[in-house]
């Protein structure tokens, strides 16, 4: 991972605020002879005594299920909207072109539900996501018997104890305050990704540059 203290979010609301926001991740493991696997799908988070713990479900019997059935150890990425960012946009444009984007990184061991776990996960899972409409006909209690018979035994539910969680939410914060300016301008204009990374920018503006401090760049040249 990225590893400059200027680009980590300290904040941890910010950092679960973050994962709510966008809880479709890469969950990636090995076997144990070292094949590599990875699959995209969506988490439950919860706090419970302090601890965080991740939740979700996969295929049974595919390659990623047999991976950590013989190796449990899990590491699960969190990303959001990502932007280019031209040199040409600095006080000092004699340098390289870089990439803006968030990241958070949470890792440990999988296990795996039992069928009446799974049940109860899927219940919340499926009202989470309907945003706690009770009358959805996709939400796990409405739907047909004959339908969860068949799909239920095809999955497996799993938890995850976050055991190590990283972040980097790299916003351009090693840049003085003139080309920060000019890089929140610039990605406006473009929208889309650009306009999201820009308002995370604008969010920590007056943390980066006060009012009557003037900006050291010096703590930036490592």
């Amino acid at each position: 991972m990225y590893n400059f203290s200027y680009f980590k979010e300290k904040d941890k609301q910010t950092i679960l605020h973050f994962i709510e926001a966008h809880p479709f991740a890469f969950l990636t493991g090995s076997s144990l002879s070292g094949k590599q696997v990875a699959t995209q799908i969506p988490i439950l988070l919860e706090e419970r005594n302090g601890d965080l713990f991740l939740q979700g479900h996969i295929m049974r019997n595919t390659d990623h299920h047999k991976s950590f059935m013989e190796n449990p150890n899990a590491l699960l990425v969190f990303t959001g909207p990502s932007a280019y960012v031209s040199a040409s946009w600095y006080t000092n444009p004699q340098t390289g072109s870089t990439w803006n984007y968030m990241s958070v990184h949470i890792s440990g061991e999988m296990n795996f539900m039992t069928s009446e776990k799974l049940i109860q996960f899927m219940r919340k899972f499926t009202l989470k996501f309907e945003k706690g409409n009770t009358q959805s006909l996709t939400i796990y209690d409405n739907l047909p018997n004959s339908y969860s018979s068949k799909m239920m035994p095809a999955i497996v539910g799993f938890e995850i104890k976050a055991e190590k969680m990283e972040n980097v939410f790299k916003l351009s914060q090693n840049r003085d305050e003139k080309s920060y300016l000019n890089i929140i301008s610039k990605l406006e204009e473009q929208g889309g990704d650009s306009g999201l990374i820009a308002e995370e920018m604008k969010k920590r503006k007056s943390e980066l540059f006060p009012p009557g401090v003037e900006w050291d760049g010096a703590k930036f040249d490592s």
